[in-house]
């Protein structure tokens, strides 16, 4: 392959990307693939935003179509139950020998409708804890088995980890327990050689939100962001991608906001 986009330690890595049809997942694997990472994705259940993530893997980092098998390859798989992250990881297994360089973990829901407690039923709480939560446990166990040292952990968490989010406590509990997480493996893989990190976006333009952040809703939300804009995936891609990379060598333990100063927590 010939990269398109210079960033060191990341040419010829093999990275796993889950939630990676669309949105952050999907930028942050285009990314990867564009700095020579060879790059697998894992989604729920959209066939047809999966593809188009491959073919925009392809585009960015010209995969050879000589030579198919190293090129970017797509799993479904239901990552709350350890069935579908046994499936996952037996495809990560097939297709890169067992090995695993670079994991981002991505993959997650978000109710719009607001939630107060006393409305918050059981098996909301425990959706939301196996879709943001469960998952995040069930991968990042599995790809840290297959890492070797300057092996690289990445997590997706949220603003509402950190400010709380009103009518979605099931949603901030689940991305809490992320940074939680974050630390104590931080100093847990550590001494393999292995870097865990979170980003924790604040509002982002996605299929997730698209609701939201339509007309005045939009207009209210950009007003409480400094920079006076909502981030579109590529903005949280990024730096996905720059704690994937040996720029982050010496990182671990850290969550990076990367909120446009609308929460000011670092």
């Amino acid at each position: 392959m010939s990269r398109t986009l210079e960033i060191p330690g990341l040419d010829g890595r093999l990275a796993l990307v889950t939630g990676g049809s669309r949105g952050i997942g999907r930028a942050a694997a285009v990314l990867l693939a564009s700095a020579g990472a060879r790059v697998g994705i894992a989604y729920r259940c959209a066939a047809d935003e999966a593809e188009e993530t491959l073919a925009q893997m392809r585009q960015a980092a010209a995969y050879s179509s000589h030579d198919p098998r190293r090129g970017p390859w797509a799993q479904a798989a239901d990552l709350a139950t350890e069935s579908g992250v046994v499936a996952l990881f037996a495809r990560l297994d097939a297709e890169f020998g067992g090995r695993l360089d670079v994991f981002v973990g991505n993959a997650g829901i978000w109710n719009v409708l607001p939630r107060p407690l006393e409305q918050l039923d059981l098996d909301r709480w425990r959706q939301m804890i196996e879709a943001n939560l469960t998952s995040v446990y069930l991968t990042t166990r599995a790809a840290a088995s297959r890492m070797g040292e300057s092996g690289r952990i990445v997590l997706v968490s949220s603003t509402a980890a950190q400010r709380g989010e009103a009518g979605h406590s099931h949603y901030a509990a689940s991305k809490g327990a992320i940074q939680s997480f974050v630390k104590s493996l931080a100093v847990e893989l550590g001494p393999r050689g292995i870097t865990v990190n979170a980003v924790a976006p604040g509002w982002v333009d996605t299929d997730m939100t698209s609701d939201i952040l339509s007309g005045e809703g939009r207009e209210a939300i950009e007003r409480e962001i400094p920079l006076g804009r909502v981030a579109i995936p590529r903005d949280i891609g990024g730096p996905v991608v720059f704690l994937a990379s040996e720029l982050a060598a010496h990182v671990t333990g850290e969550i990076l906001n990367v909120n446009g100063g609308s929460v000011l927590c670092g």
